[in-house]
């Protein structure tokens, strides 16, 4: 396997990509139709996809080996993902995807600022320029 497709930027830079490609997919997605029943389907499609992955990599074997503590968090997650993505397919459904998609990023530093209270990471003041500069382009770039 190529080395660059075990690091972190790689699939970091696929992501972006993906979230971006999402934004454009789902707001044509949701011109005639309820946002939250937009959001069941697509996240049925994630859910059938998801599965089918990890069954092809052979990941559901240490299943039964997960620890009550990760099923709780991984679980909370999913919550805090479903919800997530209702606001979002709404705030579509609302406004503009080129409005909407950089506010949505304004969850970086929702990220930054949690994972220093609750995670105890350190936050060098890299990151605060970085996440003041994603504030900043979000404002210029929600504005009509």
């Amino acid at each position: 396997m190529p080395a660059f497709l075990n690091h972190w930027l790689t699939w970091s830079l696929l992501s972006a990509f993906f979230a971006g490609l999402t934004a454009v997919l789902a707001k044509v997605g949701v011109e005639h139709v309820d946002s939250n029943l937009a959001t069941a389907i697509r996240t049925t499609v994630i859910l059938l996809f998801t599965w089918a992955l990890a069954t092809a990599v052979g990941s559901l074997g240490s299943l039964p080996h997960l620890s009550r503590r990760t099923w709780i968090f991984l679980a909370l997650s999913g919550l805090a993902t479903g919800l997530s993505w209702v606001c979002y397919f709404r705030a579509l459904q609302l406004g503009r995807a080129s409005q909407v998609a950089p506010i949505d990023k304004l969850s970086v530093i929702f990220a930054i600022v949690l994972a220093a209270v609750f995670l105890a990471e350190p936050v060098h003041w890299r990151q605060w320029l970085g996440g003041a500069l994603i504030l900043v382009g979000a404002v210029l770039l929600a504005r009509q």
